[in-house]
């Protein structure tokens, strides 16, 4: 017993100073019910209210990079500041990713049934705000920002992606999104869909290893693509469990679908392929 209280203190000794998780779930739902009424609690309905808000969440922040310098070395006045600016851009980018899902899906009634029960919002917007840290440096605290709305939704975005306006994820579930993938404008990715790499070697960290999506390709569910080198051209459509490691050029499309053979033979499964271009 004793071994184990002292294996567990020195843990606990070794342990660097990091952000609770509770913390950091705490500030990004803060940020959210800040930016979208519909999530919030209860509506800011007075310009000082959402004055007084803002600069609590400022002070948040400031305060939590300010208590974990290790996540960053960097300045924590400029780090601050710069959250807070990127942060009026980021808004405008999820409110066009509401739009999307909005027009994208027939079954939404309206965007603020969207803000308050699809998984996509949540999983969109926070790695929006994730990302705005990510490209300052700040380690850790955007992948628990992520990984926040992954437990939630069971949407995996990696806050490293770079995507483009109007993204829209319709279902979700299942859904990866790795650190590497660029993604263009007016995407639509449907649930179990997985843009990943096709190695995992630790020597690939600092290598693109994930897919380039461009702009207006619809990926159906299943569907997986893996790669730092292929490239899905514009305009493209990924059938429903399709298996890509290969580039596409644009308006393609590609799907499979099961040869029945007589009897005494397999199903085979093959792929079709169309391409516009």
């Amino acid at each position: 017993m004793k071994n184990f209280i002292s294996k567990i203190h020195s843990a606990h000794v070794a342990c660097p100073k990091c952000p609770s998780r509770k913390t950091i779930h705490d500030f990004l739902e803060e940020i959210l019910g800040f930016l979208f009424p519909e999530y919030a609690p209860k509506s800011l309905l007075s310009r000082e209210e959402v004055e007084f808000h803002y600069n609590k969440l400022k002070i948040d922040l400031d305060s939590l990079l300010r208590m974990n310098p290790q996540l960053h070395k960097q300045d924590v006045g400029y780090l601050t500041t710069l959250f807070f600016q990127k942060l009026d851009g980021v808004y405008d980018l999820i409110l066009d990713d509401v739009e999307a899902m909005f027009e994208g899906d027939p079954a939404a009634k309206s965007k603020t049934e969207i803000i308050r029960s699809y998984p996509g919002f949540l999983a969109i917007a926070a790695y929006r705000i994730a990302h705005i840290l990510y490209q300052q440096e700040v380690m850790l605290i955007p992948r628990m920002m992520t990984e926040y709305a992954h437990g939630k939704t069971g949407i995996d975005i990696h806050p490293g992606a770079k995507i483009g306006r109007r993204f829209c994820i319709d279902h979700g579930t299942g859904v990866v999104i790795g650190e590497t993938t660029v993604i263009g404008d007016n995407v639509k990715v449907y649930q179990g869909v997985t843009l990943g790499a096709l190695s995992v070697e630790k020597v690939m960290a600092d290598k693109k290893r994930h897919p380039t999506i461009e702009d207006a390709v619809v990926i159906y569910a299943g569907a997986t693509i893996l790669g730092g080198e292929t490239v899905i051209g514009a305009n493209s459509i990924i059938g429903g469990n399709v298996w890509l490691t290969k580039s596409l050029p644009p308006d393609s499309k590609i799907y499979y679908q099961a040869k029945m053979y007589q009897e005494n033979t397999d199903n085979t499964d093959v792929f079709i392929v169309k391409s516009g271009s």
